[in-house]
Protein backbone atom coordinates (compact mmCIF):
# COMPACT_ATOMS: atom_id res chain seq x y z
CA UNK A 1 0.00 0.00 0.00
CA UNK A 2 1.59 3.09 -1.08
CA UNK A 3 -0.84 5.37 -2.62
CA UNK A 4 -1.84 8.72 -0.85
CA UNK A 5 -5.39 7.41 -0.91
CA UNK A 6 -4.97 4.08 0.88
CA UNK A 7 -2.63 5.36 3.67
CA UNK A 8 -5.53 8.26 4.36
CA UNK A 9 -8.19 5.14 4.75
CA UNK A 10 -5.75 3.46 6.90
CA UNK A 11 -4.98 6.60 9.02
CA UNK A 12 -8.81 6.63 9.71
CA UNK A 13 -9.34 2.82 10.49
CA UNK A 14 -9.86 1.78 13.42
CA UNK A 15 -7.41 -0.50 15.86
CA UNK A 16 -8.37 -3.15 15.26
CA UNK A 17 -7.81 -2.88 11.19
CA UNK A 18 -4.37 -1.18 11.51
CA UNK A 19 -2.94 -3.27 14.18
CA UNK A 20 -4.61 -6.32 12.42
CA UNK A 21 -3.20 -5.32 9.13
CA UNK A 22 -0.13 -4.15 10.62
CA UNK A 23 0.70 -8.29 12.33
CA UNK A 24 0.47 -9.40 9.16
CA UNK A 25 3.55 -7.18 8.07
CA UNK A 26 1.93 -4.34 6.47
CA UNK A 27 4.41 -1.31 7.24
CA UNK A 28 2.53 1.49 6.18
CA UNK A 29 -0.27 -0.12 8.68
CA UNK A 30 2.39 -0.06 11.20
CA UNK A 31 3.56 3.19 10.52
CA UNK A 32 -0.08 4.32 11.03
CA UNK A 33 0.14 2.86 14.54
CA UNK A 34 3.59 4.83 15.10
CA UNK A 35 1.90 8.32 14.14
CA UNK A 36 -1.20 7.49 16.05
CA UNK A 37 0.96 6.67 19.56
CA UNK A 38 4.44 8.36 19.62
CA UNK A 39 3.01 11.27 20.99
CA UNK A 40 1.11 9.58 23.63
CA UNK A 41 3.55 6.96 24.36
CA UNK A 42 5.96 9.53 24.76
CA UNK A 43 3.71 11.80 27.50
CA UNK A 44 3.26 8.48 29.09
CA UNK A 45 7.43 7.89 29.09
CA UNK A 46 8.00 11.13 30.31
CA UNK A 47 5.55 10.59 33.26
CA UNK A 48 6.83 7.72 34.52
CA UNK A 49 10.98 8.47 33.55
CA UNK A 50 10.47 12.30 35.06
CA UNK A 51 13.09 14.59 32.39
CA UNK A 52 15.38 12.16 31.01
CA UNK A 53 17.04 11.42 27.77
CA UNK A 54 15.92 8.25 27.38
CA UNK A 55 12.28 8.97 26.78
CA UNK A 56 12.60 8.85 22.97
CA UNK A 57 14.74 5.06 23.66
CA UNK A 58 11.84 3.77 25.16
CA UNK A 59 9.08 4.84 22.84
CA UNK A 60 11.48 3.75 20.10
CA UNK A 61 12.09 0.19 21.64
CA UNK A 62 8.35 -0.08 22.75
CA UNK A 63 7.92 -0.01 18.53
CA UNK A 64 10.57 -2.42 17.93
CA UNK A 65 8.99 -4.63 20.40
CA UNK A 66 5.48 -4.73 18.95
CA UNK A 67 6.72 -4.76 15.23
CA UNK A 68 8.09 -8.42 16.64
CA UNK A 69 5.22 -9.00 18.86
CA UNK A 70 2.38 -8.05 16.90
CA UNK A 71 1.62 -11.41 15.53
CA UNK A 72 1.30 -12.39 19.22
CA UNK A 73 -1.33 -9.93 19.92
CA UNK A 74 -4.92 -11.82 20.90
CA UNK A 75 -7.05 -8.37 21.08
CA UNK A 76 -5.93 -5.97 17.64
CA UNK A 77 -8.45 -3.55 19.19
CA UNK A 78 -6.19 -2.86 22.13
CA UNK A 79 -3.32 -2.25 20.57
CA UNK A 80 -3.10 1.24 22.31
CA UNK A 81 -3.41 -0.35 25.63
CA UNK A 82 -0.67 -3.20 24.74
CA UNK A 83 2.11 -0.85 23.50
CA UNK A 84 1.05 1.44 26.91
CA UNK A 85 2.59 -1.78 29.04
CA UNK A 86 5.56 -1.90 26.68
CA UNK A 87 6.53 1.45 27.34
CA UNK A 88 5.83 0.82 30.96
CA UNK A 89 7.64 -2.19 31.40
CA UNK A 90 10.47 -0.72 29.53
CA UNK A 91 10.11 2.55 31.68
CA UNK A 92 10.51 0.63 34.73
CA UNK A 93 13.30 -1.56 34.03
CA UNK A 94 15.06 1.82 32.96
CA UNK A 95 14.40 3.26 36.48
CA UNK A 96 15.28 0.51 38.19
CA UNK A 97 18.52 0.19 35.88
CA UNK A 98 19.55 3.68 36.48
CA UNK A 99 17.98 5.34 40.02
CA UNK A 100 16.14 3.93 42.81
CA UNK A 101 12.88 6.10 42.93
CA UNK A 102 10.90 7.73 40.51
CA UNK A 103 11.09 11.38 39.53
CA UNK A 104 8.08 13.23 39.37
CA UNK A 105 8.86 16.44 40.46
CA UNK A 106 7.47 18.71 37.63
CA UNK A 107 5.66 15.83 35.08
CA UNK A 108 2.51 17.47 35.25
CA UNK A 109 3.60 21.38 34.52
CA UNK A 110 5.69 19.46 31.07
CA UNK A 111 2.83 17.13 30.24
CA UNK A 112 -0.05 18.76 30.25
CA UNK A 113 -0.75 22.12 28.01
CA UNK A 114 -2.75 24.80 29.02
CA UNK A 115 -5.35 25.07 26.76
CA UNK A 116 -5.69 28.39 25.01
CA UNK A 117 -8.75 29.56 26.04
CA UNK A 118 -8.26 29.05 29.90
CA UNK A 119 -8.33 32.70 31.87
CA UNK A 120 -4.65 33.63 33.06
CA UNK A 121 -5.89 33.11 36.71
CA UNK A 122 -7.19 29.60 36.10
CA UNK A 123 -3.96 28.70 34.19
CA UNK A 124 -1.63 30.02 37.28
CA UNK A 125 -4.45 28.05 39.91
CA UNK A 126 -4.30 25.00 37.57
CA UNK A 127 -0.15 25.17 37.69
CA UNK A 128 -0.01 25.46 40.93
CA UNK A 129 -2.03 22.75 41.73
CA UNK A 130 -0.56 20.77 39.48
CA UNK A 131 3.08 21.40 41.27
CA UNK A 132 1.23 20.79 44.64
CA UNK A 133 0.08 17.07 43.17
CA UNK A 134 3.95 16.79 41.97
CA UNK A 135 5.07 17.47 45.13
CA UNK A 136 2.71 15.15 46.71
CA UNK A 137 3.86 12.26 44.56
CA UNK A 138 7.72 13.09 45.14
CA UNK A 139 7.12 12.19 48.66
CA UNK A 140 5.28 9.04 47.98
CA UNK A 141 7.59 6.32 48.33
CA UNK A 142 8.79 4.93 45.11
CA UNK A 143 6.64 1.89 45.12
CA UNK A 144 3.28 4.03 45.67
CA UNK A 145 4.19 6.36 43.15
CA UNK A 146 5.01 3.86 40.50
CA UNK A 147 1.60 1.89 41.26
CA UNK A 148 -0.38 5.48 40.95
CA UNK A 149 1.31 6.31 37.82
CA UNK A 150 0.75 3.17 36.47
CA UNK A 151 -3.01 3.19 37.56
CA UNK A 152 -3.75 6.97 37.47
CA UNK A 153 -1.61 8.26 34.44
CA UNK A 154 -1.57 4.56 32.21
CA UNK A 155 -4.75 3.31 33.13
CA UNK A 156 -3.52 -0.10 33.81
CA UNK A 157 -5.48 -2.57 35.70
CA UNK A 158 -4.25 -3.97 39.41
CA UNK A 159 -3.41 -7.23 37.31
CA UNK A 160 -1.20 -5.03 34.79
CA UNK A 161 0.45 -3.61 37.54
CA UNK A 162 1.12 -6.53 39.25
CA UNK A 163 2.67 -7.92 36.19
CA UNK A 164 4.48 -5.16 35.42
CA UNK A 165 5.68 -4.73 38.67
CA UNK A 166 6.24 -8.20 39.66
CA UNK A 167 4.15 -7.80 43.07
CA UNK A 168 0.27 -9.71 44.47
CA UNK A 169 -1.94 -7.94 42.95
CA UNK A 170 -2.97 -7.62 47.07
CA UNK A 171 0.75 -5.41 47.26
CA UNK A 172 -0.25 -3.35 44.68
CA UNK A 173 -4.17 -2.58 46.30
CA UNK A 174 -2.54 -1.78 49.47
CA UNK A 175 0.11 0.41 47.85
CA UNK A 176 -2.36 2.21 45.63
CA UNK A 177 -4.57 2.70 48.85
CA UNK A 178 -1.77 4.40 50.63
CA UNK A 179 -0.89 6.41 48.10
CA UNK A 180 -4.48 7.35 47.13
CA UNK A 181 -5.17 8.01 50.99
CA UNK A 182 -2.10 10.07 51.05
CA UNK A 183 -2.56 12.25 47.94
CA UNK A 184 -6.06 12.85 48.93
CA UNK A 185 -4.83 14.51 52.11
CA UNK A 186 -1.94 16.72 50.55
CA UNK A 187 -4.44 18.00 47.85
CA UNK A 188 -7.12 18.82 50.14
CA UNK A 189 -6.76 22.65 49.98
CA UNK A 190 -7.58 21.96 46.19
CA UNK A 191 -10.77 20.31 46.71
Amino acid sequence: MTDPDSRLLLAQADDRTVAGRAADGDVDAFTTLVRRYTPLLRAYARRILGATASVDDIVQEAFVTAWQKLPELEQPAKVRSWLMRIVSRNAISELRATRPHLDLDDAPERTLATPLHEAPPATVERRAELAALAEALGELPAAQRECWVLREVGGHSYEEIAEDLDIPVSTVRGLLARARRYIITRMEEWR
